[in-house]
């Protein structure tokens, strides 16, 4: 079945084609989807030899917990990896195809990408769709120049800075970032504060929830540490609550006929099983 709307008999503006099908939807009762929040905190930090990323593991479905250990942080090549929030799907695709880019890239200059190499393509192809790409990212690697930190948002604008907050709980561990932050810190102290970052993203925001992952990122290594650690550890049931059956005493039984009328018979005949 199609559908064929005449344009020229509906007074509207004169505006492209589909802002006019819109109007015209709306004129006919049809209401547009209304987007959907989504949840998650990610950050990262640079430190005296390298980067932290972190993010938390819950994947929401408008009000629904999808997902309680969802992965956030995603591998860009051996030297960046980058967290995403925003839609799963986007993220996850977009990340995929700026690291296949990255490690053509690789094969034919034959040295490892630099970070502002995978920023650049991650905002020009963000941009390239005007912010229907529901991905906003935290970008961090160790390339020949040093340890590099990146926030990309959905319409392809960057910002290069020593420690970036993303996603709805981004205000919250942007507040401890805030307080604790210090120039040039130690991997143990950076660790600590990204994941008390997470934390506090998990307990302040409804979206974000479950494990605290972490990625430290050096010039020779990479540790991925998935879970680093559980900041929701579900409670033990503190008593039984099942009951033994008579344990209610039933007070009162009654019955009641119904008197009804038989309309219509209906005999369905199904094929016989041979």
């Amino acid at each position: 079945m199609s559908i064929v709307y005449n344009f020229e008999d509906q007074q509207l503006p004169p505006q492209n084609t589909y802002t006019m099908l819109n109007l015209l939807l709306e004129q006919k009762g049809l209401k547009q989807p209304t987007a959907y929040k989504t949840g998650t905190t990610i950050c990262g930090v640079i430190y005296k030899d390298g980067v932290v990323l972190g993010a938390d593991t819950r994947a929401t479905e408008d009000t629904i917990v999808a997902d309680k250990n969802c992965s956030k942080i995603h591998y860009i090549s051996p030297n960046i990896y980058c967290c995403g929030a925003g839609t799963a799907a986007d993220t996850e695709m977009t990340t995929n195809m700026i690291s296949s880019q990255l490690e053509l890239h690789r094969l034919n200059t034959n040295r490892m990408p630099r970070v502002c190499t995978a920023n650049r393509l991650l905002k020009q192809m963000l941009f390239r769709y005007h912010g229907h790409i529901s991905a906003a990212l935290v970008l961090g690697g160790v390339d020949s120049t040093g340890p590099h930190l990146y926030s990309v948002y959905p319409h392809g604008s960057t910002d290069k800075l020593p420690y970036v907050t993303m996603g709805s709980g981004s205000l919250a561990a942007m507040a401890v970032f805030e307080d604790g932050f210090k120039p040039n810190m130690e991997k143990e102290d950076a660790m600590k504060l990204v994941r008390n970052a997470i934390a506090g993203g998990i307990f302040n925001d409804l979206g974000s929830g479950s494990n605290i992952d972490l990625c430290v990122i050096t010039k020779d290594k990479v540790e991925y540490l998935r879970p680093y650690d559980e900041a929701n550890l579900k409670g033990k049931r503190q008593g039984v609550y099942r009951y033994k059956k008579g344990t209610t005493a039933v007070l009162k039984t009654t019955q009641k006929k119904l008197d009804f009328d038989v309309v219509r018979t209906t005999v369905r005949a199904e094929p016989m099983e041979t």
